[in-house]
């Protein structure tokens, strides 16, 4: 029986070992410290994630009791926090890794790949998951779809085997970057979409916001060596249409309560968890700047984050820039 360790008692850590354990594989779930373990292996859930219980075949287990040799490894938590969970020293190097965080490192500006990377696994053994995928409605068996980008061939098509069930269906892809990419920046149109929705500016906006985010998005992931196919395929506008519209978001909830008068902590409280697009803009436009790449949303977005411009004068911004071709 194939054996994979998930690292991460995050809401999505949890739903893709209940992925894993549906496929009847051996399936450990690593916390930080043991008694985080206990506290998970007790409880079998998340608040955020009501009426799932984590399959009883899952074990439990504090990092430092990784096992030894497992078929695979899967990443799964936050970005900032994500290169010092790969640099545990039990997690095998030998052994295909996948990286399911969607985010940019800041300071570095490295993809969750890179970091892989930079923490010792060989490129062709590195993964990344991504696509429109809310824990909450995989967890209840609603049907969903992403996309496993890899190097290899046949480490994708080995995720792709390890990861799909009747109602999670996966495709593979070798554009590692625009498949991360499109993972991360979506979020920070996700925000944007939310302000949009909390001031009650009407489906037009929301379309022509979501719609110009992903051509801000496809010019920065081209730019790093993307395909532009990929940022149409599920990692990209499958995962932005999912993220800026589900008030299952956080990203999208915390846009909403920005725009009910929220201060960025206030509403990061009342998002419920990890706001990834708020640490990923500032990424995204240094990223950009390194390409001369105009991203007005992104900048914007970040804006209201740090304090800089109100809600309404952001929005102001956005629609008093000069007029110019669609590209």
């Amino acid at each position: 029986m194939p054996s994979f360790v998930v690292v991460g008692a995050t809401s999505w850590g949890m739903t893709i070992a209940n992925l894993l354990a549906q496929g009847d594989h051996e399936v450990t779930l690593l916390t930080r410290t043991p008694a985080e373990a206990a506290t998970v292996d007790r409880d079998r859930g998340l608040d955020r994630l009501p009426g799932f219980e984590l399959p009883a075949t899952v074990r439990v287990l504090p990092a430092a009791a990784t096992p030894a040799s497992p078929d695979g490894i899967v990443v799964a938590v936050p970005s900032q926090s994500f290169r010092a969970t790969a640099e545990h020293p039990t997690l095998s190097r030998e052994v295909p890794v996948l990286t399911a965080a969607k985010g940019i490192e800041h300071g570095s500006l490295l993809r969750m790949s890179e970091v892989l990377a930079a923490c010792g696994w060989p490129a062709e053994r590195i993964s990344a998951l991504s696509g429109p995928n809310l824990a909450r409605e995989i967890v209840a068996g609603l049907p969903a779809a992403s996309t496993v980008a890899s190097a290899t061939e046949s480490e994708a098509e080995m995720w792709q085997r390890a990861l799909s069930t009747s109602r999670f269906r996966v495709y593979r892809s070798s554009d590692v970057v625009g498949v991360e990419l499109g993972g991360s920046l979506k979020n920070v149109v996700a925000i944007a979409a939310g302000v949009g929705a909390g001031l009650g500016l009407g489906a037009n906006a929301l379309a022509s916001l979501t719609t110009r985010g992903l051509a801000e998005i496809t010019r920065l992931a081209i730019a790093e060596g993307a395909s532009a196919a990929t940022l149409l395929g599920l990692a990209g506008v499958g995962d932005l249409m999912a993220t800026c519209y589900s008030p299952l978001s956080r990203n999208h909830r915390y846009g909403e309560r920005l725009a009910a008068g929220d201060t960025p902590q206030q509403a990061l409280a009342a998002a419920g968890g990890v706001v990834e697009g708020a640490t990923t803009a500032p990424v995204a436009l240094a990223l950009a700047a390194r390409h001369g790449i105009d991203m007005p949303i992104a900048e914007q977005v970040n804006a209201v984050i740090t304090g800089e411009r109100s809600v309404t004068d952001a929005l102001e911004a956005l629609l008093s820039r000069d007029l110019r071709a669609e590209g």
